[in-house]
């Protein structure tokens, strides 16, 4: 990893960024301010429980990727480093040899001789974690407690970051502080897992120290009392009578059913037990996981402790700063980074990301300006963007590339990755993109041919395209669909399936739908291009496209592309273990936002209330709602960029994902529109998710620039009564203007558009997979419903290249009557539409208002209008 010359708003610790890859350099210093965490743990003293052959315990805290400590063969073994002095701890960096742990506790201590528990997992999956904790220690442990093989536990590396002490004593561990006082369980309603004899809940909450709740002998019980509204949890007072519990977890929870753990405690020695926590809930719940004695659990009194007038711990009361470490999942390179290190870093990626669709690691690529004589293979939920200001200024000189070995050449399911400003020089002349949604190439100059389908010419359905610039020929071939928008086509293109849609391009093939199927547009119309990340001199930045209209060919074809630029000390930088309060308080304060790679797991709303404010993710950063809420919610004002963000729908259902604007908004925003760009759903897939209307676009004059909504057809979570969404996308607004829109699998209109004035430039959408019979899937005497629906009471709309697929897995025999249906009137005019029944496993009966030919039968021939009415 290269670092430049320190700055303040650079990486604080790029040697967290090396985690992903195995390879054999030292980790680079970190960089960081007072108040940024750093890597303590680096070249510290390190023992363990047991060694293998010469993989002793210092080699996994020597910042050298190519040497590990590994264990004998058996359970129960640890790893521990003494940081010198006790310290505030942020995260746990662990980058995993094959034989990994599949279960395991982070614990921390000031003496080396008490534990206490920071993180337990029981689901690890090896390969790089970061896993974000709160506390504090001078000793810290992994502590194995399942192997995910046959062999012991084996690191590459461990990186424990925080803040360090200032000398060997403690450190305030930032707990709830004077004022978290108030019990707010004191007489509230208190319930049980069960009672022994007289001993029930309600007598552990009354104030009083000699009556007592006692549980069944046995373990897994549970005490859990109602607030009778959502407070903030600020600590837990347990008073034990002789039956305690050595092991235990506090949860919280907004509803009762769904909870998430503050605690945990594995080392509990009864007596007065007090646990400083943060959180908040209407529901708090002890539940234990072992019993000290033989008896059951039993507590004379449990505190919930909240702030006197019930809000949270005001803390501090500093400003939040902005700026900072952009953690252990971004990897940075310069032109002095060995060029092997920068190979074996992406390789590592690659071999863990390649057949990853659904897992939990994110990664982000950052080439400084300057030239890469490498090959960079792109596998999902990874992005990979050059800093300059413009493309040219990065050059990778192998290539970048995605194709489908994995899937046996059949590139439909390379999803989720992501390449961006940068020039690529091919090795032989040709790059290779074979890929579909999700994955989009924007601000890149291929100095050569573009293939964009896989080596074997398996199938592929795809994608888009964006202020870029081809030197070579673009070869289509076997993709189903593409959109190009606002780009240069030097040497042209070869290659029409379906549905090939241009806009703003130069040098685009004409239009000649239906045959061969290409739909080309001068302009696009009102459009921005996407906030990036850039190095503005030695410090990050955020560089912001200006509005246009009327334009052709990439913005920074004669120069550099228009538009300000934000610094990233403007920006909170948020990161994965962020609370929706903490990042909602950020913006309140007139932060932007950044969103590093992870999964954030969040129980409220993000609200972006403030006009111009730019949420930008790197690296597939990754929304889950946890609560049954919107995830973003962006109000009612000018200039909001959302960019880049991947949300994941929760088990309990939530009205939306993102939600533009509120409901009856008027606002004219045609000056300075909010714009969204590379914005994903997924309803199931990685787990089972709920929604109803997956995007919701209130605000007038909104800009959609590429999304993929997606109700998942595969993975976890999948099937009709499970992954439950209607619709994909709803336009309330007035004036919105869509540009790549794919939109998938919902169980009623896939879009549904009720605002005056919609553009559509490129549709692509399949209808869902699993309706279980007709009957199921009609409506209003109808046969199914039209993957794209007008309202009827629209006066004026308009679109281009719109194609829709069928393939009913469940019954083959299903129809959908249409599937596009728009009003009957002079001001709603839809052009090149196209229906396909996929090997013929169901029909459409007309391709739009009755209007079209049947789309049915094994051959997979499109059914197309070139224009309606």
């Amino acid at each position: 990893m290269h670092l430049r010359t320190p700055a303040r708003h650079r990486l604080a610790s790029l040697a967290a960024g090396l985690t992903a890859a195995c390879v054999a350099a030292p980790l680079a210093a970190p960089v960081a301010t007072a108040a940024e965490p750093v890597d303590l743990s680096q070249g510290k003293t390190a023992t363990a429980s047991s060694v293998e052959g010469d993989h002793v315990a210092a080699r996994a805290v020597d910042g050298d990727l190519s040497t590990r400590w590994s264990s004998e063969f058996s359970e129960g073994q640890w790893l521990q480093v003494d940081l010198g002095q006790v310290s505030t701890l942020s995260s746990v960096a662990l980058t995993w040899e094959g034989a990994y742990g599949k279960g395991f506790r982070i614990e921390a201590s000031d003496d080396g001789a008490t534990w206490r528990t920071l993180r337990t997992v029981t689901d690890g999956a090896g390969g790089q974690q970061t896993l974000p904790v709160s506390g504090t220690g001078r000793y810290v442990r992994l502590l194995g407690t399942e192997r995910g093989t046959g062999y012991g536990y084996s690191l590459w590396e461990l990186q424990v970051f925080g803040t360090p002490g200032t000398d060997g004593g403690t450190v305030d561990p930032g707990g709830p502080g004077d004022d978290c006082t108030t019990n707010a369980a004191l007489g509230k309603v208190a319930t049980a897992s069960s009672t022994e004899g007289a001993y029930a809940a309600g007598l552990a909450v009354d104030g009083k120290a000699d009556t007592r709740w006692s549980s069944d002998f046995s373990d897994a019980q549970w005490l859990q009392v109602d607030l009778g509204a959502i407070k903030p949890v600020c600590g837990i007072e347990i008073d034990w009578e002789g039956a305690y519990g050595k092991g235990f977890r506090v949860e919280t929870s907004d509803d009762g059913t769904l909870w998430r753990t503050l605690h945990t405690v594995t080392d509990g020695t009864g007596g007065t037990q007090v646990l400083d926590v943060t959180g908040s809930g209407r529901y708090v719940r002890l539940v234990g996981t072992e019993r000290g004695t033989g008896w059951g659990y039993s507590i004379w009194e449990l505190r919930v402790l909240t702030t006197a007038d019930g809000t949270p711990n005001p803390g501090t009361g500093e400003p939040i700063e902005g700026g900072g470490d952009l953690g252990p999942n971004v990897h940075v390179f310069g032109p002095g980074t060995p060029v092997d290190q920068i190979q074996a870093a992406v390789d590592a990626a690659y071999a863990a990301q390649e057949e990853s669709q659904f897992g939990l690691r994110r990664d982000q690529f950052l080439f400084e300006p300057g030239t890469y004589p490498v090959h960079v293979n792109v596998g999902f939920n990874t992005a990979v963007n050059g800093l300059g200001k413009n493309p040219d200024d990065v050059n990778i000189t192998g290539g970048v590339w995605a194709d489908a070995e994995w899937f046996e050449g059949n590139a439909t399911q390379n999803f989720w990755r992501s390449i961006e400003n940068l020039a690529v020089t091919p090795t032989g002349g040709d790059m290779r993109w074979a890929v579909s949604q999700a994955a989009p190439m924007r601000r890149i100059h291929v100095k050569g041919n573009l293939m964009l389908h896989s080596s074997r010419y398996g199938w592929a359905s795809g994608g888009f395209t964006a202020d870029s610039i081809v030197d070579g020929q673009v070869r289509g071939y076997t993709q189903q669909q593409w959109y190009t928008r606002d780009s240069t086509l030097t040497g042209g293109w070869d290659g029409t399936l379906w549905n090939m849609v241009f806009s703003g391009t130069e040098n685009a093939p004409p239009t000649t739908f239906p045959e061969p199927a290409v739909t080309t547009l001068d302009t696009t119309g009102t459009i921005r291009e996407k906030p990036y990340l850039y190095l503005d001199g030695d410090d990050y930045a955020v560089f912001v496209p200006s509005l246009r209209e009327g334009t052709r060919g990439a913005t920074w074809k004669n120069g550099s592309t228009p538009g300000t630029s934000i610094p990233l000390d403007d920006f909170y930088v948020a990161h994965p273990g962020d609370t929706a309060e903490h990042i909602n308080a950020a913006l309140d304060q007139g932060l932007h936002l950044l969103l590093t790679p992870g999964v954030y797991e969040l129980d409220e709303t993000i609200e972006v209330n403030r006009a111009d404010t730019v949420v930008l993710g790197l690296g597939y950063a990754t929304i889950v709602p946890t609560a049954g809420q919107t995830a973003l919610q962006v109000g009612d004002v000018d200039g909001v960029r959302v960019a880049s963000v991947l949300f994941d729908a929760g088990a309990t259902e939530s009205p939306s994902m993102l939600t533009v604007g509120a409901e009856g908004s008027a606002a004219d925003h045609a000056d300075d529109p909010i714009s969204i760009h590379d914005v994903f759903v997924r309803v199931g897939g990685a787990h089972a998710g709920k929604v109803e209307s997956a995007i919701v676009i209130n605000a007038d004059d909104t800009i959609v620039d590429h999304i993929w909504s997606w109700r998942g057809d595969h993975g976890e979570g999948i099937g009709w009564d499970v992954n439950t969404a209607d619709h994909g996308l709803v336009v309330n607004g007035d004036d919105v203007d869509g540009y790549g829109l794919f939109v998938e699998h919902y169980q009623k209109y896939n879009t549904l558009w009720n605002g005056e004035r919609g553009r559509t430039i490129f549709y692509q959408n399949e209808l869902p997979y699993d309706p279980p019979n007709q009957a199921a899937w009609n409506h209003d005497g109808i046969r199914g419903w039209a993957a794209y629906k007008v309202a009827d009471h629209v006066q004026h709309h308009e679109a281009w290249g719109l194609g829709s697929y069928c393939v009913f897995t469940s019954d083959a025999s299903i129809v959908s009557d249409n599937g596009f249906e728009v009003p009957v009137t002079p001001g709603v005019r839809m052009h090149t539409l196209l229906t396909v029944s996929l090997g013929g496993v169901g029909t459409y009966e007309h391709v739009i208002n009755g209007v079209g030919p049947r789309a049915s039968g094994v051959e997979t021939v499109p059914a197309k209008v070139v224009s309606y009415p």
